[in-house]
């Protein structure tokens, strides 16, 4: 594998666990601020948030794999 294309995995990785950080942090404000009247939204909101930090974790994966 490349440099570039490590570059790009470690990019991509930063990006889907900042994108995970973000759902995991809706989800902390919904039960911080707005439980339990917004109970309904828990369900899309967990499941945002598992399938991104999900991605997260794939992604990390195969950098680790890639560099060894």
């Amino acid at each position: 594998m490349t440099e570039e294309e490590l570059k790009a995995m470690k990019k991509d990785v930063a990006k889907k666990k900042r994108i995970a950080s973000e759902w995991a942090s809706q989800l902390h404000d919904l039960v911080e601020d707005r439980l339990p009247a917004a109970f309904a939204e828990l369900p899309e909101l967990s499941q945002s948030t598992y399938d991104a930090c999900q991605a997260w974790k794939e992604a990390n994966e195969a950098y680790q794999a890639a560099q060894q």
